[in-house]
């Protein structure tokens, strides 16, 4: 854009000082909403997890955009639920809400002629109302089987106008309802990834050590009395940077390392003569294989290592991984 095509009504310290405003007006529309949470706010949570179908989530104009949002969320978090826009559902959308689902209803009015009018066959229908609205006294509340109060004391536009503290003060009510919906229902991090599985977060919280290591077979293992050079051949064909230390009985007891031998070398080592059991790590970092991946990652980085050997519950070793490893399987 030229300075040509800026109005000539525009001043850079207005804009920030409105910015600010507004920022200030949502986040205190937000905040007045926690002193209105009580047996109203647990009453729609009880409902909505009696609920043997879906939450069928609806609104007009913003209060439909920000229904989407809201139905998005709670799908992700463990209670079904979808988007109705209420025009279509008296044009044959009805169909979609059965008398086993919820109707979250959103409108900041409580008037919205496209709800109303479809209330009368919801209820006939057998599907129970909960209404989120700015005003506790409107038509759409006193309907409703349990009414949440989004109202704000004004709006963000200079005009009072637009909606803007009264949209963000109902997604951030739809957002607590669907956190205290997630965590009535024991909904947890590896639930959250099961219905995220296209992305890093999925990744993230789906892939076990076990999926990503190197099997026992294909770590090299030495004893403790195998001299260094042997160690550094089977170390160099093995592909890790590493050789695990095992006694006779297969457990575990130490780890060698590239970094460990250039380490042995600076103190002088003679490779023709020291013993594995000499100059290994004993005692070495573990995971175990049912452990996530990015735990793993965590371990690595707080200790400064770049491989971990894994081991069974009884100390034998399983496999091995390193940061090459969790890279192929995109864990970081």
């Amino acid at each position: 854009m030229s300075p040509s095509q800026i109005p000539p009504s525009f001043s850079a310290g207005r804009a920030l000082a409105l910015g600010r405003q507004t920022l200030d007006i949502e986040a205190a529309a937000v905040g007045a909403l926690a002193g209105r949470i009580g047996d109203e706010f647990a009453a729609a949570v009880a409902l909505i997890l009696a609920c043997r179908g879906r939450v069928i989530v609806s609104g007009m104009g913003k209060s439909g955009h920000v229904a989407r949002k809201i139905a998005a969320t709670m799908a992700s978090t463990g209670t079904p639920a979808y988007f109705v826009h209420p025009a279509e559902a008296s044009h044959g959308d009805l169909g979609m809400i059965t008398r086993e689902d919820v109707l979250l209803a959103l409108s900041n009015s409580g008037e919205s002629e496209e709800l109303l009018a479809i209330l009368p066959a919801v209820k006939r229908q057998g599907a129970r109302l909960v209404a989120m609205t700015g005003n506790a006294q409107s038509t759409l509340a006193r309907e409703s089987d349990v009414h949440l109060d989004a109202g704000v004391a004004q709006e963000a536009c200079p005009h009072n106008l637009a909606p803007t503290a009264s949209t963000t003060a109902a997604l951030a009510l739809g957002d607590a309802l669907a956190v205290a919906l997630l965590d009535a229902r024991g909904f947890g991090p590896e639930d959250f990834a099961r219905s995220h599985p296209g992305g890093s977060l999925g990744r993230r919280l789906l892939t076990h050590v076990r999926d990503v290591m190197r099997p026992a077979e294909r770590v090299p293992v030495v004893a403790p009395e195998t001299g260094v050079t042997e160690a550094i051949l089977a170390m160099s064909g093995g592909g890790l940077g590493l050789v695990a230390v095992c006694d006779a009985a297969g457990r575990v007891v130490g780890i060698f390392t590239d970094g460990d031998l250039r380490r042995a070398f600076e103190r002088g080592l003679d490779p023709r003569s020291a013993t594995i059991g000499s100059v290994m790590h004993a005692g070495p970092r573990t995971i175990a294989p049912d452990r996530l991946a990015v735990e793993a990652v965590e371990m690595m980085e707080r200790f400064r290592i770049n491989a971990l050997l894994v081991l069974t519950p009884e100390g034998a070793l399983a496999g091995a991984l390193n940061m090459h490893d969790l890279f192929t399987a995109r864990v970081i």
